[in-house]
């Protein structure tokens, strides 16, 4: 028979299984497990029901498992976002044909307010909500992936704890989830300093970036662009996936060397690496075999055997982090890095593929688990540096990094700049509450391969400007345009001014709010691509003067406390200013 629990807030949630144990701590529910030892639990372990009530035209959004996957729409009618879903044949964590799951949170918009279901922990296993139709009924559940781990095997019975929040404003629930959160996981130090302003390699010069690339960006960087601090060594430096200590022969003079030469330029030095991956070629493959999760034949288990197999360097191998020594040898690399070669900021890769499903040294423990214990070493290797987490599974990493990659990689081009500026709208309220934001990197100079017009370079800035977070330019600083050189000005001119997100007042995610001094507020106005023309009202709390931020033209004659602003169809955006 089925147990009703009724939160503070009068939400009623049904538990069916009778082995679930569970504590009310106002409008939160912790789970644990009571039953027998000999239960194995399954990818769909349910942890409550409730009818699904909510207008059949009330706007969704819920997050993925990993970075690349959120979905919007409807309940009856989603839409991804990104290019990567949880379900699709590429990443395939779950059976297509599965009724769509929405990781970590779901968040409801009708004409009553907004309503959040979340989970607020992800120790050990990943949690889940999907929505499916019964008759004319529709009912909701809570689950979590228990990756057929069988209890016997497990250190605790501890599950994970889940939320629903109502109210009619949506920063407030987002606050209130946060905070929750911050209860389970504690966020980093790093969550609450300046971001980091620089430069990244990867959209200049992709993987194959040299050691004078590298030289020549920072020599760059010592006059009108001296604001950019950070140096950020992407991908491509390294011998082989999984030798990240061994550079290529195009960094004949050592990474070591070419770190310090970033220093005494006056530079914080960061360095890229996937820390959880290895190709067969690498020297650790090579000698360490029994450091790689497997199948339950006990071969060897290959990314692509599971889920997406990698951009490139294939196969990928999995380390094992629940294996002692793989822990030592994680914390080792990051450490020598950190204290012999400088490193302050760590741009760990590929993160998700930590976390997949295969048998492991240790019994019982779910890739999760494995996962945060590999970030675990690694941060205890990083010291004090930045962890920025990147291509990661989103709650696994909670309190593991000091910043997250929150978007698809930036590409030259109206529709990636649109996806990503939904992507990072939807994720903002997480900025400087669990982690800090990356965007990922400003793009306003075209390549010969790759070109974006003078309006989507306009759009993409003003995505930038709303999210705030990490602004690394992705240009190459040699031959940087006189626009993208003037964007960054203004955008690092918002970074040390307020370095805050803008607030989205709905999930239409067409205006955006900050108070970016006590003199000052911005308005950020989006059009999307399927948008018609929109006329927004602007309000202040007494007469002001409104500018464009971008040009500094004034929009009105005289002070005044409303301001009309229109934008044309399709995607479109523009800042607004007070002074």
């Amino acid at each position: 028979m089925a147990q009703i629990i009724q939160l503070a807030n009068h939400t009623e949630l049904s538990v069916r299984d009778n082995d679930l144990q569970f504590e009310i701590v106002s409008n939160q529910v912790h789970f644990s497990f009571a039953g027998v030892h000999n239960k194995t639990f399954t990818d769909r372990e349910v942890l409550f029901e409730m009818p699904f009530l909510y207008e059949q035209g009330a706007t969704v959004i819920g997050d993925g498992f990993q970075m690349l996957a959120q979905t919007s729409g409807t309940i009856s009618q989603p839409v991804d976002i990104g290019r990567c879903p949880d379900n699709n044949p590429s990443y395939r964590i779950y059976p297509e044909n599965s009724p769509k799951r929405y990781y970590n949170y779901l968040v409801i918009e009708d004409s009553s307010g907004y309503t959040l279901f979340g989970f607020t922990s992800c120790r050990r296993f990943a949690g889940y909500f999907d929505v499916v139709q019964h008759g004319e009924h529709w009912l909701l559940s809570a689950s979590i992936d228990g990756e057929e781990t069988q209890v016997s095997d497990w250190v605790h019975n501890t599950l994970e704890s889940v939320t629903v929040l109502r109210g009619d404003s949506l920063s407030d629930l987002y606050k209130q989830y946060s905070e929750m959160i911050a209860e389970h996981h504690p966020a980093r130090s790093g969550v609450l300093k300046d971001a980091p302003i620089g430069w990244c390699s990867w959209y200049a010069y992709y993987a194959e970036v040299t050691e004078d690339n590298i030289l020549e960006n920072v020599e760059c960087m010592q006059d009108k662009l001296s604001d950019l601090e950070w140096v950020l060594l992407d991908d491509g430096y390294q011998a082989f996936m999984g030798d990240w200590l061994t550079p290529s022969d195009k960094f004949s003079g050592g990474v070591k060397e070419l770190i310090h030469n970033i220093r005494a330029k006056g530079k914080k030095p960061a360095i890229w690496m996937a820390p959880f991956i290895a190709q067969p070629e690498s020297e650790i493959f090579k000698k360490h075999p029994e450091w790689f999760v497997r199948h339950e034949d006990g071969s060897l288990l290959k990314a692509e055997d599971v889920t997406y197999g990698g951009w490139r360097c294939t196969p990928w191998y999995i380390l094992d982090t629940s294996n002692p020594e793989v822990q030592d040898h994680l914390a080792h690399v990051v450490s020598v890095m950190r204290q012999d070669w400088g490193v302050e900021l760590f741009k760990l890769d590929a993160n998700y593929w930590g976390t997949l499903k295969g048998k492991r040294s240790q019994s019982g423990i779910t890739g999760v688990e494995a996962y945060r214990m590999g970030m675990e070493a690694i941060a205890k290797g990083a010291g004090d540096a930045w962890l920025l987490g990147c291509n990661a599974p989103m709650w696994p990493s909670l309190g593991l990094v000091d910043a997250m990659r929150v978007s698809d990689d930036v590409e030259r081009h109206s529709h990636r700049f649109e996806q990503i500026a939904k992507e990072t709208f939807f994720r903002s309220w997480q900025h400087r509450n669990l982690w800090q934001i990356d965007p990922d990197c400003a793009t306003f100079t075209s390549l010969p391969n790759q070109a974006a017009s003078r309006e989507d370079y306009q759009f993409h800035r003003n995505v930038l400007l709303a999210c705030g977070g990490l602004l690394l330019s992705g240009d190459p600083l040699p031959e940087i345009t006189p626009f993208a050189s003037k964007t960054l000005s203004k955008l690092m001119l918002r970074q040390h001014r307020n370095q805050a997100a803008a607030k989205f007042t709905a999930l239409s995610l067409n205006h955006a709010f900050l108070s970016l001094t006590n003199k000052n507020d911005l308005h950020c106005l989006f059009n999307f691509a399927n948008d018609d023309a929109t006329e927004f009202t602007l309000t202040a709390d007494q007469p002001t003067d409104w500018y464009d931020y971008w040009t500094g033209e004034k929009l009105n004659q005289d002070p005044c406390q409303l301001l009309l602003v229109s934008l044309d169809k399709g995607l479109n955006a523009k800042a607004i200013v007070t002074a």
